[in-house]
């Protein structure tokens, strides 16, 4: 194996395993790193950068498997890893951007409106007042609204607001209300989808049935395999490209009058889930699909 790649997350897990095996059939050896243990340092850096473990040539291609939580300025200084690489040769899957964009709720939401797909109504602010009023109007027009941590993944944190009494403190949310009108069915259990898109199109998809309103594989939901749905897969690819990724997972959902809407878009997705009803080697479809279209395309234009 000549050919070196750096998986950075500080749990490789079961995708960091599946990652890894589907490198080594193309050739080449994974190596995990969290971004914690990197650092910058411009007198002995390849290119000022230190990744331990490559201090004599950095890797062929960086593949982001997660990135670790802390304070604004660890998370500054993890992702100013993810930027610096690809100026130094090293491709970065998914990019920092897409990443930026898509672990940031807000953006999410403004991004797929501005391009025109289908999202539910969204709602940010930092007043307390304002989120009060705004759940009292919606209320009163017969709707609910879903509280999200602006940063937050796999279900944690959502809250189902039917009352302006229901509204937590803005302390609870690190001072920042964004909110989703609830477009599931008003009682009972619901389902949504799960779409893998990688190189701009859909390659595996699974139905998501939770036991409550909340379809997250990590709060007990079921998955099912989606139905063959044109829209569904259409959707799922342009709210992918409405935020510059290279591969995501985009949650979608039917409303109560059966439109489709993409709830949020995914840059780093758990797939365990998804790997249980897709045919499909979803780790071999991530990996070739990095190597093909950035890895090895680079190689190939440096020897050109």
């Amino acid at each position: 194996m000549n050919g070196r790649i750096v998986i950075f997350t500080d749990e490789p897990g079961w995708h960091g395993k599946r990652l890894k095996r589907a490198f080594a059939a193309r050739g080449y050896r994974a190596v995990y790193l969290p971004l914690a243990a990197c650092r910058i340092d411009l007198e002995r850096g390849v290119g000022g950068l230190v990744l331990p473990g490559f201090e004599d040539r950095l890797p062929d291609g960086a593949f982001v498997r997660g990135i670790a939580g802390g304070t604004l300025e660890q998370v500054t200084l993890r992702l100013d890893f993810l930027h610096a690489l690809p100026a130094v040769g090293v491709p970065v899957y998914n990019a920092a951007r897409a990443i930026e964009k898509s672990v940031d709720k807000a953006m999410t939401s403004l991004l797929l409106h501005q391009a025109g797909v289908p999202t539910p109504p969204a709602w940010v602010m930092e007043s307390e007042a304002q989120a009060r009023a705004l759940l009292m109007r919606e209320v009163a027009c017969g709707h609910e609204l879903v509280l999200k941590p602006l940063f937050g993944s796999q279900g944690a944190g959502l809250r189902r607001l039917a009352d302006p009494a229901d509204l937590p403190p803005a302390a609870d949310y690190r001072d920042v209300y964004y909110l989703q009108r609830f477009i599931g069915p008003a009682a009972g259990p619901s389902e949504d989808y799960r779409v893998l898109v990688a190189g701009g199109s859909a390659r595996a998809a699974m139905t998501r049935r939770g036991a409550s309103w909340i379809n997250n594989v990590a709060q007990g939901a079921r998955c099912l395999p989606a139905p063959d749905d044109a829209e569904l897969i259409r959707m799922a690819e342009a709210a992918t490209a409405a935020l510059g990724m290279d591969y995501a997972g985009v949650d979608l959902m039917r409303d109560r009058d059966g439109r489709l809407a993409v709830l949020e878009v995914n840059s780093i997705p758990a797939w365990r889930g998804l790997q249980n009803v897709a045919p499909q080697d979803i780790a071999r479809i991530l990996v070739d699909d990095f190597l093909d279209r950035h890895v090895e395309a680079g190689l190939r234009r440096q020897c050109a």
